[in-house]
This record gives structure tokens, C-alpha cells and sequence, in this order.
């Protein structure tokens, strides 16, 4: 029988687990969602409770799904995959940029043209190489309706990583992490984690002398 790859046979095979605490998330505010009035029902099983007509985020979850998103992350770079950060939050756009350009990956931060992934083939005229794996820093567009390159990865079957703030559907992205999406301070600590699971990713890649 063939032997499985020795990634797999390890829960943390690139170290990324312990990149995350509570503590770190509770500091930048990760477990501050929107006003109760806001809420996406389908996020009411990520929630801690409210204080002050405010909803809180369980950072225990949180903490074990951005545990699970990272080391899906590091897999992907492992392979060789190619990856997409993408945002419309103009506050953080030059964080998730920067962040995309120091892990030698790729960033789509302003209006995303309808059919970029579904009909690539004819608005870049032949065959284009999509994304391997797409992190939504944020889900929503900039009307706060879902982001359209979450609907048409769903729709291709790309894999996504996403952090869903209370007012955010969860239900089409892969890897839905429940935190804030809002606080630059929030942004830039996510961006550095997945900023470290992907060059963790393909620092082991180099280390096991893989090929593409």
C-alpha cells in the first residue's frame, strides 16, 4: 500500500497551531462584532452573548478555526498552490497587499469584474491558471453584501478562507473564521498569521526538497 505523505500523518505538520491565542485575538479586539439588529442569523452559534446591545464573539472558536484555516493555508503553499488575498475594505487594502507582496502570493483589493473566475477564459482571452486558495479578509463587498469572488469560488469549487464578522453569511466560505473585520489592528494580526502559515508552508516545502 502506498505510503501516505508525511504532512498528513501530522495535526501540525508546519507548526501554525500555536501561532494563535486568545489572548492575542481579545487584544485587537477580534471578539467585537456589529449591534445585535445587524446580525446574520446564520452567525448566532459563533456568538459568546451581547453586552450593551453589541455581539460577542466566542474567541474560543475562533482561535480553533483560524487554527484550522492556518494549517490549511501552509498545506496549499506546500503544494505550490497559488493564492489569492482579497478585500474591499479601503482602510486595510495596503495592509492585505503588503502582506499578499511578503509572502510572494497575490492580492485582488479593488471592484472585482463579474466573471473573473467563471468566465476567465474569455476576459483574458485563454486558458488562465485560477487560484488555488482565496482569503477573504472580508467577505462583504463594499455595500456589505457578500463579496463576489466568495460566490463565484463556491461556484468553482476553490477553496476559501474568510473572516465573517456577525453581520457576514458564513455558509459558502470553506474556512469561515467568526471575528471583527472591521479594526485595522484586528486586520493586520490576521494578515500576519496567515503572512506566517504560508511561509511556513513553503519553508518546509524547501526543507523536503519538493518539486512542482
Amino acid at each position: 500500500m502506498e505510503e501516505e505523505p508525511k504532512e498528513f500523518l501530522d495535526d501540525d505538520y508546519f507548526g501554525v497551531r500555536k501561532l494563535v491565542t486568545v489572548k492575542s485575538l481579545f487584544e485587537v479586539g477580534a471578539h467585537l462584532g456589529h449591534k445585535t439588529g445587524c446580525r446574520d442569523p446564520y452567525m448566532a452559534p459563533f456568538l459568546f452573548g451581547t453586552r450593551f446591545d453589541l455581539d460577542i464573539i466566542d474567541l474560543e472558536q475562533t482561535k480553533v478555526m483560524m487554527q484550522d484555516a492556518l494549517n490549511f493555508a501552509a498545506h496549499i503553499a506546500y503544494r505550490g498552490g497559488v493564492i489569492l488575498f482579497a478585500s474591499r475594505y479601503r482602510q486595510t487594502l495596503d495592509i492585505v497587499e503588503q502582506t499578499a507582496k511578503d509572502c510572494g502570493e497575490y492580492a485582488h483589493c479593488r471592484y472585482w469584474r463579474g466573471g473573473s473566475f467563471t468566465n476567465s477564459n474569455v476576459i483574458y482571452k485563454g486558458a488562465t491558471r485560477l487560484p488555488d486558495l482565496c482569503i477573504f479578509v472580508s467577505v462583504l463587498n463594499s455595500v456589505f453584501e457578500t463579496h463576489t469572488g466568495v460566490i463565484d469560488s463556491a461556484k468553482l469549487l476553490i477553496p476559501t478562507i474568510g473572516i465573517v464578522d456577525t453581520n457576514c453569511d458564513p455558509r459558502i466560505i470553506s474556512y469561515p473564521i467568526p471575528a471583527n473585520d472591521d479594526t485595522p489592528v484586528a486586520i493586520k494580526l490576521y494578515c500576519e498569521l496567515f503572512k506566517q502559515a504560508i511561509l511556513a508552508g513553503k519553508e518546509k516545502k524547501k526543507k523536503d526538497q519538493l518539486v512542482n
